[in-house]
């Protein structure tokens, strides 16, 4: 297993719509584990292929002590809307949060690394990690789904010469770990640390 590169905003792969898997052996078994142990290092809630430069239909989850992961993942959501105070935050979109506006209850069902069917389902944090990479997957970032203010004020600290520095110094930090076959260890799933960095 080996830590991967986190592809920033900015990069085109991440808003491309991942293909669909069509086959299932070592190669998608080693992308997976690769995926969770980036997953991992990084301290995310999720992690979805196409943030570490690969266009297909693949996630990893971590949330609660509920870890694991989905291929060609198909999205049912339900329930009221999550809470204004669970920030939202994204691995390519380092030092910024947001409210975003997530169903309580998502259920994803899809395939495993053996191409074997599967579902999963959960509110809260959880539902809002199977949202967030889902999203990913069709190309799609969580500030896409911000409006008024909070859309205006995510894009203005974006262009910012600030946030250059911010992807540069988190790109740094991250590349420390690159290649490594052990992850440092993340903080407890759910904590100040998860919050904000939901898929992080």
């Amino acid at each position: 297993m080996a830590v991967l590169s986190i592809r920033m905003i900015g990069d085109p792969i991440l808003r491309t719509p991942a293909a669909e898997v069509t086959e299932f052996g070592p190669e998608l078994a080693r992308l997976v584990e690769d995926m969770t142990e980036t997953m991992i290092d990084v301290q995310g809630a999720g992690l979805a292929a196409p943030q570490v430069g690969i266009g297909l239909q693949v996630f990893t989850y971590r949330v609660g002590g509920v870890q694991g992961h989905v291929v060609n993942p198909v999205l049912e959501v339900g329930g009221a809307s999550q809470g204004e105070s669970d920030v939202e935050g994204c691995l390519s979109v380092p030092g910024l949060g947001s409210f975003v506006g997530r169903s309580e209850w998502a259920r994803v069902t899809g395939q495993d690394i053996a191409g074997r069917d599967i579902a999963v389902e959960g509110t809260g944090m959880l539902a809002r990690a199977f949202q967030h990479e889902t999203d990913h997957l069709r190309g799609t970032l969580y500030i896409d789904r911000l409006a008024g203010e909070d859309r205006k004020n995510a894009l203005r600290a974006i262009r910012s010469a600030d946030y250059n520095r911010v992807t540069s110094r988190t790109a740094e930090e991250r590349s420390r770990s690159l290649g490594s076959s052990f992850a440092r260890p993340a903080t407890p799933a759910g904590g100040a640390g998860a919050a904000g960095r939901t898929g992080r």
